[in-house]
């Protein structure tokens, strides 16, 4: 029953490529084989290739089945059009984020993971779950919740129930530099139910703002440079004071107080913002010369 709710809501054509990862004993395989054009398997264990391949071994679908023996977060994967994944739980998140960057886009991906973290994947601002992985998540991708798999379904069952999940990929991505998108998330959701001032503007979080502004402008060429150029970023920094004098530490610190000062963001806390409240405080924060890794 589970099998063939995750196949159809996986909806694969008979012109598809679809990668699994994790075939076991090739249960979900199989269904697999009867609908798409081929199916790419990835599998770690070298007992499970075994099995996998002895259960299609003289059918007519033999030939549709391709073996990739490899640690899935460490492999190339090829090109498919949807993925189908019953993976360990110890593996979520990597494998998540490794779908989530893969390119060229694929159609979608119906993955089984542990209840809590697929509940996480959709948790909305407010939601006891949400957390770094809700926001950075649905930055990248829609995620909608299919099934709900008890633990007695598994023999020998786990610990804790799972869900089934449909992940679909924004295209066209979000135009937005990811590395700094999580170092602002990052930094604001080890203390989510803070106000942003009262987690951005401790002395370690200053100075960490403080060391990015002067990577930022090393690789920007900009540093003790003495020549007429400069980023606008470095520029705004060097606004901050109205003069260009004072430490880069003081000029961080006013930025920050005052970006954060402003009436869209002076209550605000993680816990309670959306896609557009994150996109909006980084890009404030961006155009005055702040940056964040």
């Amino acid at each position: 029953m589970i099998v063939q709710g995750i196949v159809d809501r996986a909806a694969i054509k008979a012109s598809d490529v679809v990668l699994e990862i994790g075939p076991g004993t090739g249960n979900l395989t199989v269904q697999l084989l009867e609908r798409a054009k081929k199916v790419i398997a990835v599998e770690y264990d070298k007992r499970m290739i075994r099995e996998v391949l002895k259960r299609v071994e003289g059918s007519t679908s033999a030939s549709k089945l391709q073996v990739i023996h490899g640690d899935v977060l460490k492999v190339a994967l090829p090109f498919f059009d949807v993925l189908v994944a019953n993976v360990p739980y110890n593996i979520s998140s990597p494998l998540l984020f490794k779908l989530l960057a893969h390119r060229p886009m694929y159609r979608c991906a119906v993955i089984m993971f542990q209840e809590e973290f697929a509940m996480r994947l959709s948790a909305r601002p407010g939601d006891d779950l949400y957390c770094r992985l809700s926001v950075n998540t649905q930055l990248l991708a829609k995620v909608d919740q299919l099934i709900k798999v008890g633990r007695n379904n598994f023999r020998p069952p786990p610990k804790v129930d799972s869900r089934v999940v449909r992940v679909e990929l924004r295209n066209p991505p979000p135009p937005v530099n990811f590395t700094e998108w999580d170092g602002l998330v990052r930094l604001l959701f080890n203390r989510k139910n803070k106000t942003l001032h009262a987690v951005l503007c401790t002395k370690a979080t200053l100075r960490l703002l403080e060391d990015n502004l002067k990577t930022y402008r090393a690789m920007q060429g900009t540093e003790d440079s003495g020549g007429g150029g400069g980023s606008s970023s470095a520029m705004a920094v060097d606004a901050a004071d109205g003069s260009g004098g004072g430490s880069d530490g003081e000029r961080v610190k006013t930025i920050v107080e005052e970006v954060l000062s402003r009436p869209e963001f002076k209550d605000k806390r993680a816990s309670k913002m959306d896609q557009d409240d994150f996109l909006a405080l980084l890009s404030a924060f961006n155009a005055s010369g702040i940056h964040f890794s």
